[in-house]
């Protein structure tokens, strides 16, 4: 199965524009695609993504996906493991990974001054 990813060279990010909320996220998260695609209907595809906290945004419950993941945190904290009211968990710093395979449960997450991530997102190959 091909990669469905465009060759880009190095360039200059514009860290203003091109951020949204993804779907099922609260308000004061926002990814921006990098390159590629994932087809969550299909499991097929694989995305590159910065994902944003702004400080004090929480989710409040562990989720899973079908796809593998990969998270580096690039700068800011990130809280794991915090309850529905945001409280508790455990905090990392920057240059942390995670790796994590589907159906993996994850979250809850909270940043308390904001943190940006690069993810990776890919479904087993067939």
């Amino acid at each position: 199965m091909p990669v469905n990813k465009s060759h880009d060279e190095f360039y200059t990010l514009d860290m203003s524009k091109g951020w949204e909320v993804p779907p099922g996220y609260p308000a004061g998260i926002q990814q921006k695609i990098l390159s590629g695609a994932l087809d969550e209907v299909n499991n097929r595809g694989t995305r590159t993504r910065l994902l944003r906290f702004q400080p004090g945004v929480y989710t409040t419950a562990p989720f899973s996906h079908d796809y593998w993941e990969e998270v580096y945190l690039m700068e800011g904290d990130l809280t794991v493991g915090n309850d529905a009211n945001g409280e508790g968990g455990e905090s990392f710093p920057p240059h942390t990974y995670a790796v994590r395979p589907p159906h993996a449960p994850h979250g809850p997450f909270k940043s308390e001054k904001g943190c940006i991530l690069l993810e990776i997102h890919y479904f087993d190959p067939v």
